[in-house]
């Protein structure tokens, strides 16, 4: 019997990647610990573990060239960083 594929319907709050599996933040405030697999921020332990704030890291993925992060998850053929994070400024980031 095959499992149906999660819904994607979260946003990555640093690079506006569409494509997460979950909020990386619950209501109580606790972390996904979801990696995000377009920059690779993962929420509960760079931000809470490492203190690196969201500004910070998406400098950082920026100054990298916007790298794909998704170490075995292919990245998606119409994959456009700088339309994410376009997106991303938008929403009032």
């Amino acid at each position: 019997m095959r499992l149906p594929l999660p819904v994607l319907s979260a946003t990555c709050p640093i690079c506006g990647f569409p494509g997460l599996h979950n909020e990386p933040r619950h209501a109580d405030g606790g972390a996904s610990h979801e990696s995000c697999p377009s920059c690779g921020f993962e929420f509960g332990y760079h931000d809470d573990d490492k203190g690196i704030s969201f500004k910070e890291w998406r400098q950082g993925w920026i100054n990298r060239g916007m790298p794909w992060a998704g170490i075995g998850i292919p990245r998606p053929p119409d994959w456009n960083p700088k339309a994410q994070l376009e997106n991303l400024r938008q929403d009032g980031e």
